[in-house]
């Protein structure tokens, strides 16, 4: 089982987007930027997020794109179905036809894998990523490294971080 970069980097740039809401609309540049992603890649997954109704886009100066409902609302399971990814541990893709046109001795195992994990998945949402302390972190580095600033410059945007526990 194996969730290619084009789910990895959809969820990366979703929370991207849910941790700068309060900037307003964000550009597939800046989101390009802090996460080392490909512009003409995010273009493509954006265009299948906006057409799945996980974010909204506005054109011309200040335009971008923003979530399309709050945080919490967004669950990691859609943001990886909306661009076409699946989640699936069996060899045959869940078709039943793994072992010379049939089920394979640990198809069920793997169909259960498959599940547990979408269920996982299914149970975290944008704004439970939001909450954690080390996406914290990482963001305020990121945010501090775009604009040019050092680490420590940034450490007083996170409530009670203190600079001994920032990772750099």
């Amino acid at each position: 089982m194996r969730l290619t970069t084009k789910g990895r980097y959809a969820v990366t740039a979703m929370l991207d987007l849910a941790l700068h809401y309060e900037n307003g609309s964000i550009t597939l540049a800046d989101i390009s930027h802090r996460q080392e992603i490909s512009l003409s890649y995010l273009e493509q997954l954006f265009s299948k997020l906006r057409r799945n109704g996980l974010v909204d886009s506005a054109r011309g100066p200040g335009g971008g794109y923003r979530l399309s409902r709050e945080a919490c609302d967004i669950y990691v399971s859609e943001v990886i179905s909306a661009v076409d990814e699946k989640v699936d541990a069996t060899r045959c893709g869940g078709k039943g036809d793994c072992s010379d046109g049939g089920e394979c001795l640990t198809h069920e195992l793997w169909c259960d894998l498959s599940a547990q994990i979408y269920s996982f998945l299914d149970s975290i949402s944008l704004g439970d990523l939001l909450e954690k302390r080390k996406v914290q972190e990482v963001s305020a580095r990121q945010d501090a490294r775009q604009k040019g600033q050092t680490v420590d410059e940034k450490v007083d945007f996170i409530p009670n971080l203190n600079q001994s526990q920032v990772i750099v």
